[in-house]
């Protein structure tokens, strides 16, 4: 990455790498909360001067240290620094709502030094679509900034009739501040002598914000909530160091993008743009959470079903019993300018809605959730049976209709994303193969829990119609010449014939016909869609195929992780394995074995993935992916309302031992050891502990 980036609920920081938020600068850094930007500048200096860079970190994803160092200076032959004298230390994190960042000065010179130092603040309280280019509009006006004893106050009044404020606090005696928010301050240091200061940024709105505490108690409360996190996540150990660093590293950067909007912790989409609920990818990435930590699904439930639609809003895309897309609380939104107030238009969060509410039940049990959301739930299928699927054929399928809103609505959103074979973009409506996969799956899933809860009639009803459903996909999307199903049925119901990933996703739903399922496991991993490093959106053969593109030729790990769970419940051992170590390989090359939003699909003869220009890293279902590598590794099937736990285990090259600590299912925690024979491909586990109250039985 270019940039760094921390995280905290709902603040998050971006700078480059030497700490600063350049003004003016093009690449959207700066501090961020409520889809505003409350910091657009931030630069210090050394007697005026830029310090030099010489370290960078962000492997700990909740405070970042960044080593610098003065240059040389001298005037008219006078010595004023002498070069690398003064080691500057900047070490920040994000607590309850505000920045500390502490810049420490240490003294290298065998002589006592003296310096300036300055640090400039700008606030230009801009929307997030005006940084990111998207969206222009009316805007309020900067109010005077107030100065008070150690503090600067940026004032901001918006259209929307609400006034934003940056507080900007330091805790020691400045020279002056000056009329551009230049704050100075004068040091002087004994050899070896080590001083600093710290400065407290927050957001405030409408007179709301953080309270500040000390550096050294916020930092303390924030390694506590890390260690609890730690301590109530599955932890995993295996000798394949690559795995060990690539799961903890997703388990870390989940934890960073946890928020929580008063109804529990759940995912946001990723940084730097996404920081917000997304229907989507938050509940895809609360999926692929539930070996780990099964509590976020149910915050990820909650949430989604507090912006459940209500009523038709064209503008909005709103439809009744329809699962958000994506929310936004800036002045545009705020004003209406533009729809994301919460935003409706995709076609799969309702579905997912109803797929993770089933498989959380699954790994814990609760059906009192389940209970608690039933009037979301029946909503959210009546919107499947009649908004969902407006011209009566019985598939699930989008269009827009608002001005403002996105023209493609499943999970490859961009415009050029459902191409036919001659090369012409598909017109909506659309019905998407992997959404009338996920259909099927909710409505196969929830039957049985439905029945637990005296629901005869309603499961009945969901299973004939999945059923119906099943028959109905296997007749419309099989393309027989390519020996695997299309990826859309267009306006006309015509196949859109490119082979793409999207039939990958049906996998998981159990849906498809056994022999059609493993043609489409053959190709999958076959030259032209798999690259070494993954599978590839689109294969290399589609008349759409781009290396380059966002969508049809690119290889996103999300992607490749709901195909994997496919793979492995179908029992495509080898395959699945081979996808695994493919993503594993690529990981290597990103910094800190972190897995982006998505990487070129150039073939791994390169000898590196390329990357993506504009890749979001940490993303939520990217990080989310090697937790899928745990539970594809496992085949690990909770069972809890038939008492049993399946296991059918399989490693990676190079792995031969894993253990698997504190995961929970049920209401209790299971432990497992596994000892695997690649030459046999079998597999020894020992329990190591199990309160679960389930049945662990293991199938080969």
């Amino acid at each position: 990455m270019d940039y760094r980036v921390i995280k905290e609920n709902d603040l998050f920081l971006m700078t480059d790498k030497t700490g600063d938020i350049p003004a003016g600068n093009e690449a959207g850094h700066g501090l961020y909360t409520k889809d505003t930007r409350f910091l657009s500048g931030l630069e210090i200096r050394i007697n005026g001067k830029k310090p030099i860079l010489l370290s960078s970190s962000a492997g700990t994803n909740y405070i970042a240290t960044i080593r610098m160092t003065n240059p040389h200076m001298e005037s008219d032959g006078q010595l004023i620094l002498w070069r690398e004298s003064v080691e500057l230390e900047r070490q920040r994190f994000i607590y309850e709502g505000a920045l500390y960042e502490t810049i420490a000065f240490t003294n290298f010179y065998p002589k006592p030094v003296a310096f300036d130092f300055t640090a400039q603040f700008e606030s230009d309280f801009a929307d997030m679509f005006v940084v990111r280019g998207f969206q222009n509009g009316t805007f309020g006006e900067a109010l005077p900034d107030v100065m008070e004893h150690q503090k600067l106050v940026k004032r901001y009044k918006g259209t929307d009739g609400v006034e934003r404020q940056t507080h900007i606090c330091w805790d020691r005696k400045e020279t002056v501040v000056q009329e551009d928010s230049t704050i100075a301050f004068n040091f002087e240091l004994a050899p070896k002598e080590r001083q600093s200061v710290t400065f407290f940024i927050a957001p405030y709105i409408d007179g709301k914000g953080s309270e500040q505490v000390s550096a050294q108690q916020a930092i303390e409360m924030l390694k506590a909530s890390y260690q609890e996190w730690d301590h109530n996540t599955t932890s995993i150990e295996s000798n394949l160091p690559l795995f060990n660093h690539l799961y903890d590293r997703g388990l870390q950067d989940l934890r960073v993008l946890l928020t929580d909007l008063g109804h529990g912790r759940f995912p946001v989409a990723g940084l730097p743009w996404y920081a917000v609920p997304f229907g989507r990818d938050s509940l895809i990435a609360a999926l692929q959470m539930l070996p780990a930590a099964p509590n976020v699904a149910k915050g990820t439930l909650l949430t989604m079903a507090s912006y459940q639609g209500t009523k038709e809003d064209v503008w909005r895309d709103e439809e009744p019993g329809k699962i958000m897309h994506e929310i936004r609380y800036g002045e545009l939104a705020l004003t209406n300018q533009i729809p994301f107030t919460p935003y409706y238009g995709t076609i799969d969060a309702t579905p997912l809605f109803l797929l993770l509410a089933a498989e959380y039940v699954q790994w814990t049990g609760d059906t009192a959730l389940i209970e608690q959301l039933m009037p979301n739930i029946e909503q959210a299928l009546h919107w499947i049976d009649n908004y969902g699927d407006a011209d009566g054929d019985r598939f699930v399928e989008y269009y827009q209709k608002s001005s403002k809103g996105i023209a493609n609505q499943g999970w490859k959103d961009s415009g050029d994303s459902v191409v036919h074979s001659n090369g012409d973009y598909a017109k909506a409506p659309i019905a998407l193969a992997e959404v009338q996969g996920y259909v099927y799956h909710a409505k196969m899933k929830l039957s049985p829990i439905l029945r637990q809860l005296g629901k005869e009639s309603m499961a009945d009803e969901l299973e004939s119609s999945a059923e119906d459903l099943r028959q109905r996909f296997e007749s419309s999307f099989w393309m027989e010449e390519e020996g695997f199903y299309a990826i859309a049925l267009d306006a006309d119901k015509k196949q859109v014939q490119s082979v793409t990933t999207n039939p990958g996703h049906v996998l998981m739903s159990g849906m498809l016909q056994p022999d059609r399922a493993e043609s489409v496991v053959r190709r999958l991993v076959a030259p032209d869609m798999f690259s070494g490093y993954g599978i590839r959106t689109m294969s290399t053969e589609s008349s759409g195929y781009n290396p380059m593109s966002y969508h049809d030729g690119s290889i996103w790990p999300h992607d490749n992780s709901l195909v994997l769970l496919g793979m492995s419940r179908s029992g495509f051992k080898a395959e699945t394995m081979q996808v695994i170590e493919g993503l594993m390989k690529a990981s290597e090359s990103f910094e800190y074995h972190r897995l982006p939003e998505l990487y070129c699909g150039y073939d791994d003869s390169i000898g590196e993935p390329v990357p993506y220009p504009v890749a979001c890293s940490p993303q939520a279902w990217a990080a989310g992916t090697p937790l899928v590598f745990l539970q594809t590794m496992l085949g690990i099937e909770p069972d809890t309302l038939g008492g049993t736990i399946r296991l059918n285990p399989v490693l990676p090259s190079g792995m031969t031992e894993l253990t698997v600590r504190n995961m929970t299912v049920a209401q209790g925690k299971l432990s497992l050891h596994i000892l695997f024979n690649p030459q046999t491909q079998t597999a020894v586990v020992n329990v190591l502990h199990n309160t679960t109250g389930l049945q662990v039985i293991q199938h080969s």
